[in-house]
């Protein structure tokens, strides 16, 4: 009986010890956000980690897309409008309006 209660006890106090190490971990965030403004993608180059989603938010007050050849592509964002994309695998991916191929951006992840 004595060894079935010092079991739980010992169980007890090793959650515990878990419980109190996480709640000093720092959290990540797996998501990130790009301007579309004034004809400029901000930031214009962003590096996250495998699996991060990016959420692109038009705040022009004319439509933009976001296209990365072969990858993603976005229908057209008017004011205010937004696309997201979930990154699951590593790599450099360029993308572009393609309404107005100047606009250029990287996303680099790792």
């Amino acid at each position: 009986m004595i060894r079935q209660s010092l079991r739980g006890t010992a169980s007890l106090a090793f959650a515990a010890v878990i419980a109190l190490c996480l709640a000093g971990a720092p959290a990540y965030a797996d998501d990130t956000e790009v301007t579309i403004d004034n004809f400029t993608f901000s930031p214009a180059s962003l590096t996250v980690k495998v699996g991060t989603t990016v959420t692109w938010k038009n705040h022009d007050d004319i439509p933009h897309t976001v296209v990365s050849a072969g990858k993603f592509r976005s229908k057209t964002l008017d004011t205010d409008d937004g696309f997201s994309f979930t990154f699951t695998t590593a790599g450099d991916y360029k993308y572009f309006c393609s309404l107005h191929p100047h606009m250029t951006g990287m996303i680099k992840v790792e």
